[in-house]
């Protein structure tokens, strides 16, 4: 599987591999090559509990509350349905094989319950762009042109 790759996040993971392979170069014949993005000092694969604590002081860090490191995925999977990403795309994201998984892990947030009430409120035949906000991003636009046969 090939992930997709934020083009922001490419410069951060270049200078993250420099750093990877000054370890390496020092570790010298103890580095263990298990091709691991974030391996110890030594290439061999992090304990579940330093994980834990990184995790954690990046929270902290952020100033954000405390959480697992698996709601993170139900978080951007829900920003992403914020952004208007269609959630079959969601779905190939996560990794989800199907699409009620990736349902269950997206959460209806304010902004688009804003936007469909206000929907609701449109008088018959309003178009919907007129009363869109930024989150909204259904493609309207592109079903007036292509109007289903």
């Amino acid at each position: 599987m090939t992930l997709q790759c934020p083009p922001e996040l490419l410069p951060i993971l270049r200078e993250h591999k420099k750093l990877q392979d000054a370890e390496r170069a020092e570790a010298g014949e103890l580095w263990e090559d298990h091709d691991l993005l974030f391996p110890t000092r030594r290439g061999r694969p992090m304990e579940r509990s330093e994980d834990y604590k990184m995790w954690m002081a990046l929270l902290k860090q952020a100033g954000v509350r405390e959480a697992r490191l698996h709601d993170a995925r139900h978080t951007a999977g829900t920003l992403l349905v914020e952004q208007g990403v269609h959630i079959r795309v969601v779905q190939e994201i996560l990794g989800h094989a199907r699409v009620t998984t990736t349902e269950r892990y997206t959460h209806v947030a304010g902004a688009l319950m804003q936007d469909a009430s206000e929907r609701m409120g449109l008088p018959s035949g309003a178009s919907p762009e007129s009363n869109c906000n930024q989150n909204c991003n259904y493609g309207a636009r592109e079903d007036r042109k292509n109007p289903p046969r």
